[in-house]
């Protein structure tokens, strides 16, 4: 069962987090965006510009409407994962109707992941 919902006041945290004002934080389904704070120690970080990747998808969302559908937030797992280690739904989100995981990746903004 997956919920659709509309971000309201949707904002870029980062290549990959959208933050909607009624739900908090979103993590965009099947990628993985360049960390703003650095890659920490023993983990594998997505290459890139991660300012470029949060302004790229603050540009795509501007003025329109996003709306995300959730989905298994680890498909590695099995079972049903509502939520990510960080507590965030995952979703597959659209604005302007172009899915922003997929435009993130076409930009090189993003790699896929898992």
């Amino acid at each position: 069962m997956s919920l659709t919902f509309i971000c309201l006041a949707a904002m870029a945290i980062d290549g990959d987090t959208l933050r909607c004002r009624d739900i908090g934080r979103v993590r965009i389904a099947r990628i993985d965006a360049p960390e703003l704070r650095g890659c920490r120690k023993g983990r594998r970080c997505a290459p890139g510009d991660p300012r470029a990747s949060r302004d790229n998808l603050t540009k795509m969302i501007a003025g329109r409407r996003v709306v995300c559908r959730e989905v298994d937030a680890s498909p590695q797992r099995a079972g049903y994962q509502a939520r990510d280690p960080y507590g965030r739904p995952v979703a597959v989100c659209e604005a302007g109707g172009r899915d922003l995981g997929r435009e993130q990746l076409r930009g090189g903004f993003a790699i896929r992941w898992p």
